[in-house]
């Protein structure tokens, strides 16, 4: 399969060859003395951001240099054009390059438009706001700045209030005023929130994920504070199945799910281990030598991006596609709208103007292979499933 990621070969110099959101905390709400979610939300929008030490740029390993795990790659690249798409699950074997991948996703997302200081990168353009940037935009008076778009970690042992956002104790002691400190969940608005081993997370984390990946929205009720802000952000997991299954609820929440494996032949393994000892040993130079190759991909995100609403989707694919669900039998109608938009995201990114049943093809097994119902009389793993009732419904590829 020729790798889309990586237009003209190497580059020179390689070293190779959820419901309304709930972020509700604490034994109980209290209802007296709680002041409007648009004032304490405006409050915390507005306050200034704490000074922190200066730390030098972390490098990652780049995109382009990813060897292989095309259907992983080709899953994020999905993600990083349609953010409506409802995020990426990568499971797989250990060390085969899943947290790698997610991180390299930050150097190809194109720089974002928020207003400024806004500790919730707010869009100037959207109406989902908070009420501080909510009334700038009513007096006109809206400044803004581009930013990098958020790529946010959820570490598995993070509290609920450090996630959703809790009392701002510093300045409860120093002032005396009550005010809202986001969490991680306002970091991650408009932007990608990345959870490593997301089948070991903790069930009230992953409740409130569900709730806030539906609605949008973060709610917060906490020590008399009554916040809502917002909270969309592309949701990217990663994990071993062999350490635990993740809960249906979130599963479904996801759009694409990739399965990884270890490469078995000999010279893409070779190739692998060249590329990440030079990481390792120089990773400036090796971020350098592959930097044309990210930003091609990143300029052909920028391009999708434009482009999505203007591809056509034919009403020949739309049957196809609901008739390979119904074969499937997957519940409701998820599977088909997260399979259209996966593929007419696709032929955005690869320039086409027009879905067709070879974007279908590419995109079912990771749109639908985790939508399925377990048979115990099938012994065939879901992806082979998927693959099998492509070749029945569609009919053998020409």
């Amino acid at each position: 399969m020729l790798d889309s990621f990586q237009q003209g070969g190497l580059p020179n110099g390689s070293a190779g060859s959820g419901s309304s959101g709930s972020g509700t905390l604490g034994a109980s709400q209290r209802a007296a003395g709680t002041k409007s979610p648009r004032t304490e939300a405006a409050k915390a929008a507005d306050q200034p951001t704490k000074s922190v030490p200066t730390r030098p740029a972390r490098i990652v390993y780049p995109f382009s240099a990813i060897v292989g795990q095309d259907e992983m790659k080709r899953a994020l690249a999905i993600a990083a054009v349609d953010s409506k798409l409802g995020g990426v699950l990568v499971f797989g074997d250990r060390g085969t390059g899943k947290s790698t991948a997610v991180r390299a996703l930050a150097g190809l997302l194109p720089a974002m438009r928020s207003v400024c200081n806004c500790a919730y990168h707010c869009d100037p353009e959207d109406s989902n706001i908070c009420p501080a940037c909510a009334a700038k935009k009513a007096t006109g008076r809206v400044k803004t700045e581009v930013v990098p778009v958020p790529v946010v970690d959820l570490p598995l042992g993070a509290t609920e209030d450090r996630v959703v956002g809790s009392l701002d104790l510093e300045r409860a002691i120093t002032t005396g005023e009550k005010a809202f400190e986001p969490g991680i969940l306002a970091r991650a608005n408009r932007g990608f929130l990345y959870i490593d081993e997301v089948n070991l997370l903790e069930d009230h984390l992953v409740d409130l994920l569900i709730d806030v990946a539906a609605s949008g929205q973060n709610v917060v009720e906490r020590d008399g504070l009554s916040v809502v802000h917002p909270a969309r952000f592309v949701l990217v997991g990663s994990g071993n199945p062999e350490e635990g299954e993740l809960r249906p609820q979130l599963l479904d929440r996801f759009g694409l799910s990739v399965e990884v494996t270890t490469p078995t032949d000999v010279p893409t393994r070779i190739e692998i281990v060249k590329r990440r000892d030079a990481f390792e040993n120089d990773p400036v130079q090796f971020a350098e030598n592959w930097r044309k190759a990210d930003e091609a991909i990143r300029r052909r995100v920028v391009a999708a991006r434009k482009r999505l609403m203007l591809i056509d989707v034919p009403d020949q694919v739309l049957e196809q596609v609901s008739a390979l669900c119904a074969h499937l039998g997957t519940d409701g109608l998820r599977g088909e709208l997260t399979l259209m938009r996966a593929a007419r995201a696709w032929a955005a990114y690869l320039g086409d103007k027009t879905v067709g049943l070879k974007h279908v093809r590419e995109l079912a097994p990771s749109a639908l292979r985790h939508r399925l119902r377990r048979d115990p009389l099938d012994d065939m793993g879901s992806g082979s499933r998927v693959s099998r009732a492509l070749g029945e419904v569609f009919g053998p590829v020409a």
